[in-house]
């Protein structure tokens, strides 16, 4: 099933920013090919910049710490797996507690790298890490992939108390919430919204062989989604048939 998910807010719009972001990273760095190191490193630069917006690292121990109380309060449930609860509330303490022993700002030990900062001065300039812009880069492509690895393996370190405390936060947040499914017609949706707690995000699922892909505008009172169809060659263009999809309304 191809999945969208559609942030309400700015805190979960940075939280999915830098998964996406983290995700890519890692693949580039396993494939080890120095093209690939290229783009991971690139990948690097753009998490600094989305984690240096705001008190993240704040804002994640709050919501870790909120969670928990959360799931401690269901011990006991009869409809709860003991077992189960118990591995979450295991890796929120794990999460925090790695996060707390990061004394740091979020990537404060990456901008205090004066090398890795000159390729980041760079990099905004179309073209601008060439070898001869950066042949110190140029040479650092050209050593082993293990090297690489291994630096790649150091640079990561700080940020992955983060990455853990955001995956567990996303996991509960696309966990929460019914399910429906229904039909888009003429390719349109409108569902309004209400209750005294508003959603954070909804996740759009579709079949992998449907032949477009929904736009969203939302807001507090109502969501509107518009599925469309892409051919490469002009803007997207409105999709006129029914449309089957799955809508979840997510919350924390």
């Amino acid at each position: 099933m191809a999945s969208y998910d559609y942030p309400f807010n700015e805190r979960i719009r940075t939280l999915l920013r830098v998964e996406d972001l983290l995700a890519k990273l890692l693949y580039n760095v396993e494939a080890g090919h120095e093209f690939q190191h290229h783009c991971a490193l690139l990948l690097l630069l753009q998490i600094l910049d989305v984690v240096d917006r705001g008190e993240l690292k704040i804002d994640l121990l709050q919501e870790l710490d909120r969670q928990r109380m959360v799931m401690a309060a269901l011990k006991g449930n009869p409809a709860i797996a003991a077992k189960k609860l118990e591995g979450i509330l295991g890796d929120i303490d794990g999460a925090a507690d790695a996060l707390r022993a990061e004394t740091t700002k979020l990537g404060q030990t990456l901008r205090a790298n004066e090398w890795l900062m000159s390729i980041k001065q760079r990099s905004v300039i179309p073209g601008g890490v060439c070898e001869f812009d950066l042949p110190s880069y140029h040479y650092w492509l050209g050593l082993s992939v293990e090297r690489r690895k291994k630096d790649f393996d150091h640079w990561l370190k700080p940020l992955l108390p983060m990455q853990q405390a955001i995956g567990i936060i996303l996991h509960i947040l696309r966990g929460s919430g019914a399910t429906t499914k229904l039909l888009a017609y003429n390719g349109a949706y409108q569902q309004m919204l209400g209750g005294s707690k508003p959603a954070q995000m909804l996740r759009i699922e579709m079949a992998d062989n449907s032949p477009c892909f929904p736009e969203v505008s939302a807001n507090k009172y109502a969501i509107n989604i518009r599925f469309n169809s892409l051919d490469c060659t002009q803007k997207p263009q409105k999709c006129d048939e029914d449309v089957n999809f799955s809508l979840t309304l997510c919350n924390l």
